[in-house]
């Protein structure tokens, strides 16, 4: 028997929210729901945590790509956005970065695959995040997505380990290795697209495509197109599909 995306995610994540519907629309910009924006490619998962947020907030939305994620967060003006961040076109945490420079006043909780300490430390210079992973309990979702909502960040328990001064500085040269246009090339090229499409989607010449692309070949030695995939695996560009 088929099951519904309702039905998974009340396998994977009890029902928590009896009680907290009012306690929040009571401390919330003057009694609303707080209003959420998905994003998530995986069209299933998306779906159920839609179903799942509803029980306590407001989605007015679904995208399954970084570039309709900026565009939409923008139009809409959610109060907060759960995202992955391994999404194609591009990917969440330059997603974030975009919307924070247009709606500066929005949360954000990466709901993620990605257990890197360093995907992680570099979420958290957008400000108080939450960085939850996917197959964490209910409970710990709406701790961390409570948490944010009145400013406060929250990191997943598996990842409050180590030396996590080095982590953040280890985090912030990770993100300024390239420049924001050579990030987004190397993670459309490592998605596949061809250069002509790159060149499309950035508006772009392929001309100047080509250029960031040996750019970043010669910038971090990558001598072939599996390097560059490899790198941008590590860069938290892209990410690895179950």
């Amino acid at each position: 028997m088929e099951m519904q995306p309702s039905t998974i995610l009340d396998g994977m994540w009890q029902p928590l929210v009896a009680g907290r519907v009012k306690t929040l629309e009571s401390s919330f910009l003057g009694g609303t729901r707080p209003r959420f924006l998905i994003a998530d490619d995986h069209a299933m998962f998306a779906d159920a945590l839609r179903v799942y947020l509803e029980r306590t907030y407001t989605v007015i939305g679904i995208v399954n790509e970084g570039r309709s994620l900026v565009s939409e967060a923008v139009r809409l003006r959610p109060d907060a956005i759960t995202l992955e961040v391994g999404m194609p076109m591009l990917n969440g945490l330059d997603a974030a970065k975009r919307i924070k420079q247009q709606v500066p006043d929005v949360k954000f909780i990466f709901l993620t695959m990605q257990d890197d300490p360093n995907l992680a430390a570099a979420a958290l210079e957008l400000g108080p995040i939450g960085f939850v992973l996917k197959h964490c309990t209910g409970q710990e979702l709406l701790n961390a997505i409570d948490q944010v909502l009145v400013g406060k960040p929250y990191l997943t328990p598996k990842l409050r380990t180590g030396d996590w001064a080095s982590t953040k500085a280890k985090a912030k040269q990770y993100s300024k290795a390239m420049t924001p246009r050579q990030r987004e090339v190397l993670q459309l090229i490592a998605e596949g697209r061809p250069a002509k499409e790159v060149a499309r989607l950035l508006d772009l010449s392929e001309k100047t495509v080509e250029f960031h692309k040996q750019r970043i070949r010669e910038s971090f030695n990558l001598t072939s197109s599996a390097d560059m995939v490899l790198f941008a695996l590590k860069q938290g560009l892209i990410a690895l599909k179950a």
